[in-house]
Order: structure tokens, then sequence, then C-alpha cells
């Protein structure tokens, strides 16, 4: 056993250092830009020791006792070299992780596990070439491991003595390694975060450590407070009803945010309203938002609507895209409400809110609704009806994640001319722009290789310009106010902690007499959905803190980036990050961090709006008095 292992810290520690030096030759330009080498490898190897500690600690400790015999030196070997191979697995996953979310794996490289027909389709038709040669490699260290480990020969035995002073050896050895640090904390991976670019500092890690890491770190999920620190409750009520233009007091000390909002315009009928969540469609697609040219037909749509050229995602995932615009719920460092148990029912919903005025709601996708649980959160909260890829109608494309955007907007258009006079709400979520890049042929004019990010882009923009073609001409256009919106960026990244470029999205409302403007407010998502509300004709109340933009102005944007918090107040920066002091930059679009002194009323500020949703769902007041039950999917 104590052979075993001196192979294990030994081999374990080569691999490790081997990737992440290979890593870094990678992505070398901002390791340089960065402060260079040492820093990374001085702190990998701390991490790395950890790690390893962890997987040894066990048969180490107890070898002085065992490792005289065969079937304890059989079974440490069986342990290291499963060991070992998941540590390799993890290495050699590493660069197409990083290539999609400018990170080592972490938490989503577990929850994709709970998707495994999507996820195992997705690498097969996108990454066919990396996930054979990646297992490939993997079954070749495997065999290398298997030379190393096996077959296991038994330790000398100790005297009696020997045996108890030898195990606490090692065990402080183990125990030193783990803690990281003779501090008063034990390290974490801030010990080592040395870069205020993000990606870097996960380079430091290890990939097992950082999946290891995510998963300890969900104990987090019910509570913003244990990331970021505490605030007294009043003071944080107090300072996010006075950003969001609510009374303080407020009116109903059981849901603080409640508030009515009367519509800004009348209108003879309650007006239809429709949201068109874009996937991964960020502002770096729009020439018309700066970005490259590869949305004409969003781009003309923008010509004619109200244009928002500062809105700013909340999250990077779809998820956390839906939770804004649906409930204009703001971010946290836990899952988006769409996933957490106690907002499946009762949780406050656009869809909830306008069924109370007569309106049918339903949600419209080309995948499979169960996935992220968006169909039991949505059929919990208000929505009457789930429309997904079962109920497509000889769709004319099925890829990976299900029918094509075109025949999701075949299948919106049929329902809004079969409505009649019956106001509805839609949520209509694309699909097409999401890795393996898949759409139909013959559509649009593809430049290079067909199956990539920016032809997936030009397809979703054609089937975008397809659909308004017809809903121009159509029965319902003069009743219905669209939202077009991004739900995020895709592949998000950049040299900082919050790489506030990649959560710009374009905006546009449209129809039912929207005057065409363009809007240069700073905005945010979760402001999105009060303004509909306010074009609808219909005076509702709600606890949404998102401004109206017929309104106000709310020259604010918050960004949640995994478990850093970016508040973007005009042009300051206030970003915080678990177990750290805030940090302030004077932002210039699209990537230029100035540091500057902390201003403490705008950190207050923004520790506020952290700790805000946290508190709302644990304690369920983020809900609308008496607030209706699931409904039965239609």
């Amino acid at each position: 056993m104590r052979h075993s292992t001196l192979i294990f810290v030994a081999a374990a520690f080569a691999l490790l250092t081997f990737s992440r030096l290979a890593l870094a030759a990678w992505q070398w330009q901002r390791v340089r830009n960065a402060g260079g080498l040492l820093p990374l490898m001085l702190g990998g190897l701390r991490i790395d020791a950890h790690q390893i500690a962890v997987m040894a600690a066990l048969p180490a400790v107890l070898s002085p006792w065992f490792g005289h015999f065969s079937f304890a030196a059989d079974a440490a070997a069986v342990w290291y070299l499963a060991s070992f191979i998941l540590l390799a697995f993890l290495e050699i996953a590493s660069p197409a992780f990083i290539l999609e979310y400018d990170s080592r794996p972490n938490r989503l490289f577990v929850e994709y596990l709970k998707h495994p027909r999507e996820v195992s389709g997705m690498l097969w038709r996108g990454y066919k070439a990396a996930l054979v040669g990646g297992l490939a490699l993997v079954a070749l260290i495997g065999w290398g491991a298997l030379r190393l480990f096996w077959p296991a020969a038994p330790d000398a035995p100790l005297s009696w003595w020997q045996m108890p002073l030898a195990s606490l050896a090692i065990l402080a050895v183990v125990i030193l390694s783990i803690r990281g640090t003779l501090g008063h904390r034990p390290m974490n991976p801030s010990s080592v975060a040395y870069s205020s670019d993000g990606m870097l500092n996960t380079l430091a890690l290890n990939s097992l450590y950082n999946v290891f890491y995510a998963v300890y770190s969900m104990k987090n999920e019910k509570s913003a407070s244990a990331v970021y620190g505490n605030m007294d409750e009043a003071e944080m009520h107090e300072r996010v009803l006075r950003q969001a233009g609510l009374p303080v007091p407020p009116a109903n000390a059981d849901y603080p945010s409640l508030h009515a909002q009367p519509a800004t315009r009348k209108t003879k009928r309650p007006l239809n309203v429709v949201i068109i969540l874009e996937e991964s469609l960020g502002a770096q697609y729009s020439a018309a938002l700066g970005g490259a040219n590869l949305t004409p037909e969003l781009d003309a749509l923008a010509r004619e609507s109200w244009a928002f050229t500062r809105a700013y995602a909340t999250g990077t995932r779809s998820v956390r895209g839906l939770e804004a615009v649906v409930t204009g719920f703001l971010p946290t460092p836990a899952q988006a409400v769409l996933k957490l148990p106690r907002s499946q029912r009762g949780f406050f919903s656009l869809a909830d809110l306008l069924g109370r005025h007569g309106y049918h709601s339903r949600f419209i996708y080309g995948g499979e609704s169960h996935f992220d649980n968006m169909k039991g959160f949505f059929l919990g909260n208000g929505f009457k009806q789930v429309v997904d890829r079962a109920d497509f109608v000889d769709p004319a494309f099925v890829g990976t994640w299900g029918a094509s955007d075109e025949d999701m907007f075949n299948q919106l258009d049929r329902l809004l001319r079969a409505d009649g006079d019956q106001p509805t709400f839609t949520l209509a979520f694309s699909v097409s722009n999401h890795s393996p890049w898949e759409y139909p042929a013959g559509r649009i004019q593809v430049d290079g290789n067909p199956a990539t990010v920016e032809n997936t882009v030009r397809y979703a923009d054609w089937a975008l310009g397809r659909f308004f073609e017809r809903a121009k001409s159509s029965p319902y256009w003069e009743n219905t106010v669209f939202l077009v919106a991004a739900d995020h960026d895709s592949r998000v990244f950049g040299a900082s902690l919050v790489p506030v470029r990649h959560f710009h999205i374009p905006a546009v409302i449209l129809g039912a007499g929207i005057e065409p403007r363009r809007d240069e407010r700073l905005i945010s998502q979760i402001d999105l959905a009060p303004t509909l509300l306010s074009l609808t004709g219909v005076d509702t109340e709600h606890p949404m803190i998102g401004h109206d933009l017929t309104r106000s102005t709310p020259g604010r944007a918050i960004m949640q980036y995994d478990n850093t918090y970016g508040y973007l107040k005009e042009d300051r920066l206030l970003v915080m990050a678990p177990s750290k002091t805030p940090v302030q930059y004077r932002y210039t679009a699209p990537e230029d961090y100035t540091p500057e002194a902390l201003d403490p009323e705008l950190a207050r500020e923004a520790l506020a709006h952290a700790l805000w949703p946290s508190w709302a769902y644990r304690e369920g007041r983020y809900a609308l008095p008496g607030q209706a039950g699931p409904a039965n999917p239609v």
C-alpha cells in the first residue's frame, strides 16, 4: 500500500502539472498578460496537493497497519487506478469545456449529467472527433496506469511500535496538504486566485477539484449571505425598494415589493403579449450593437421598434434568462428559480399575473420542455399550456436539441392566428443556436463550415425575420406586443472577473402601435417584464422590482457570473466574489476596466441587491397574495 501510494502521488502530480502547463501554453497570451507562469504553477501545486491528499488519505494512513496483507495492497491498487483515471478524464475534458464556458469543468459538468440523452447527442454530433480522441486518450492513460499499479506488491511489515508512528506522520502530512495552509481558515479557490481573469484562476485549480468544490458549494444555494456577507434586513429592503422607485416603508410588509402598476396607455382590449427568447444571441453578433453583421433581420426590426442598445442579461444560462423575463426575479449565486424546490408553486410569474386578467398563457419550445425543469416550473406557476417537440406536426428539421427555429415560429404563428378575441401571453423559446450548430440546409448562404455558431446565428436570424414577415400581415399584429430578446450570450468568456460585454444582449419591443425609438439607457433583463405590462393596457399589481421603462430609468444592470456578482451602475462596475473584498472599476464598453477606489454606498447597494432575492425566495415573499396552484398541461 505504501508503494502504491508513492506511485500514485508521483504520477498524479506529474499528470496534473503537465496538464496545467499544456493549458497555460494554449492560453499563453492571457497567462502572460496576467503575470506569467509562476503564480499559476505555485497555486496549482497547492491545489494538487490538496486533491491528491484527499484521494490518498484513507489507504495512506492505513498502510502501516495493513500494507503487508495482499488483499489490502490489491484494494489500494484498484482505488488508486480508478482515482488516477478519474483525474485524467477530467483533465482531458477540460479544453473542450474551456472552449464552451471559459472555465475548467464546474457545476455545469454535474448538472448536464441529469440530461444524458440530450447531452450525449450534442457531444456525438458536435464534438465527435474530440469525444473519440478524448476517450482513446483516457483508454491509453488507463492502460499505462494499469501497468503502474497492477499487480500490487505487499509492503514489508513494520514492527508494532513503527505502525502508530508512521500512521500519525502520514496523517499529519495528509491534514496539512488538505488544509493547504497553517492559517486559521483552510484553503479554498480564492486562496490561489491571482488574476482578474476568471478563467486563469480556474487553471490554478485542477478540474476534479473544481467540480468537487462546485458540488460542495451547492450548500450555499439557499443564501447569498453565505457567499457575499450579511446586511440588516431593514437596510436591505430600503436600498432595494428605493432603487426600484417603490415606497419605503412598503405598503404590504408581508410582500414588501408588491405594488400597483397602472398601464401607461389605454387600449380598446387587453393586448396579446409575445416574448420571443432567442437562444445565445448576444450583442456580439449584431451590427446595430457594435458586433458582427450576422443579424440583418433583427437589426432591421430594431429600426422599426423600441430598441434598447444597452440591455444586459442577468446570467449565462437559459434558465437565468427565462427567470429574468418571465418572473422579473433578480439573479443569485443559487440555481435559477426554475430549478429550486420552493419556487415550483406559488412563485410570481407573468403567466399567473396575466391569467388573473383573463389571459391564456402558454410556452412554446422546439425541444423537450422537461429540460432544466422548464415544464414543471411553468405549469406550476400560471402557464396553462406547454407546446414542445412532441406537439409539433411534421417539423422541417429536428436536431439534437429539438425542432428548428422555423418550426417553432410556425407553431407560434398558427396558435396566434387561432386565438380569436381572448388575450394571450406566449413565451416562445428558440433552440437552433446551440452547439452542435444544427439547422436545415438551404435556408442561408453559409460561410465555410456550416456547423459553426456564426452560421447558426445567421439561420436563427433568418427564421426570426421570416416569422415577422408573416406576422406583420396577420390579423393578430395590431393586437400584439412583441418582445424579442436574447436569453444570454454564447460562450461567455473574458479576462475579467465579470466579462460585461458578454452580458450585452439585443432587446426590441414592437407591434401594436409601438413607436420606433433607439433607447440608449442602461437596463437589465429584469426591466423588460414590467415594461411589457405597461404597454398591454392592463392595470396590474406585482412584486417585480425592475423598472417600467415607460416611466423611469434604472441606470443599472445586474450580472451573475457563476459565484461572481457584477453590479453595473452607469459606468461604475462593482464586483463581489466569495470570501473577497468587493472591487470597483470604471467600465467603458466593450472591455476597458479601470480600477478605482471602492465607493462604500455603491458596495452596500450592490450587496442589498445580491441578498434580497435569496431572502425573497427563502421566505416565500416573491408572490401574489393568494397565488394560484399549478395548472394542467394542454
